[in-house]
């Protein structure tokens, strides 16, 4: 049996790296989607009515807050499990 190798498995199949890496990139997705609508829907809204954009703006503000706050939901799991 000479020139065959003995090649363990466990060692061909183990990852270098960590998943949580792209569940966070993944997770960013959302956030971006949902601060992109809520930009559109204000910008419809003051095409519509131009006199409302002070209070259109401070509502969009606030929004976009709310949902950026899923994104550092996101990251702070990443780094709860990444301990």
């Amino acid at each position: 049996m000479e020139g065959k190798h003995n090649v363990d498995v466990t060692t061909v199949a183990e990852l270098s790296g960590n998943i949580a890496t792209v569940g966070y990139g993944l997770a960013a997705i959302g956030p971006a989607i949902g601060v992109g609508i809520v930009v559109g829907k204000t910008i419809e809204s003051v095409a519509r009515q131009p006199e409302l954009q002070g209070k259109l703006q401070v509502l969009m503000y606030i929004g976009i807050a709310f949902t950026e706050a899923l994104a550092f939901i996101g990251i702070a799991t990443y780094f709860i499990f990444t301990s």
